[in-house]
């Protein structure tokens, strides 16, 4: 019998707004009147590659969030001179920071509309609820502005220097249910990362059900849903 729900949070719960990364970096430099050539791909190209590939990213269950921000600034900085722009470097990267670092996302995020109904409705049917999330800042102040907070018996993120574990890790699963006082065979995980969320939950006997909101996971994996809508059913069958 299912006692609780994990959920993972962004991309099952929530996304951000539709401001692409370069997106928010043109309208900001265009705000400083720089002239910057978007058109030469090359440098883009190479820029981006050394920003989401090339250079490590914080851990986010070792680096502390002080690490998070500076780490994400000195990398924005280094992508912004490669495109030419020399004034205003630092200030730039701060604006860009804000509009795309998980510390400032409550500034765009938005749930999905399947979200609160069906939040709402294992809540009604006596289903403890939790989240279970990779996530480098506070989660419970974002829940807050978003409205669903007080749905969650407990709100787990990444970043927790009590917890110092990230999906697919076992223990950040297994500190959540101790946290709720369930059983990993009383529990199930939902989330939309096939290695974080199903082979996590999986690895500590937490029944796991991916969701696939856009399709690109077809077969991958036998209990998947593309709408939270589909959850109850699921765990009633």
């Amino acid at each position: 019998m299912v006692k609780v729900v994990f959920f993972d949070f962004y991309k099952t719960l929530s996304v951000r707004g539709e401001n692409t990364f370069i997106a928010s970096l043109k309208r900001i430099v265009d705000s400083y009147d720089v002239e910057v050539n978007w058109d030469h791909y090359d440098i883009y190209d190479i820029a981006v590659k050394d920003l989401f590939v090339n250079t490590p990213v914080c851990n986010t269950a070792m680096d502390s969030l002080l690490d998070s921000v500076m780490a994400t600034m000195n990398r924005e900085c280094d992508f912004i001179r490669k495109f030419g722009i020399q004034e205003h470097v630092e200030q730039i990267a701060w604006e860009l920071l804000q509009s795309g670092h998980p510390l400032f996302a409550g500034t765009d995020a938005k749930l999905y509309n399947d979200v609160v109904p069906t939040l709402q409705h294992l809540r009604d049917s006596d289903i403890k609820l939790a989240i279970v999330s990779n996530w480098d800042t506070p989660l419970f102040p974002l829940l807050e502005r978003l409205g669903i907070a007080h749905f969650f018996d407990t709100i787990t993120a990444s970043h927790d220097v009590r917890i110092r574990s990230a999906k697919p890790d076992p223990h950040i699963f297994e500190y959540t249910l101790k946290k709720v006082g369930v059983t990993a065979e009383e529990t199930v995980h939902v989330g939309d990362t096939f290695e974080a969320d199903i082979i996590g939950a999986q690895g500590v006997g937490i029944r796991p059900i991916l969701i696939d909101r856009v399709g690109s996971q077809q077969g991958r994996w036998d209990e998947t849903i593309h709408s939270l809508a589909e959850l109850p059913e699921l765990l009633n069958g």
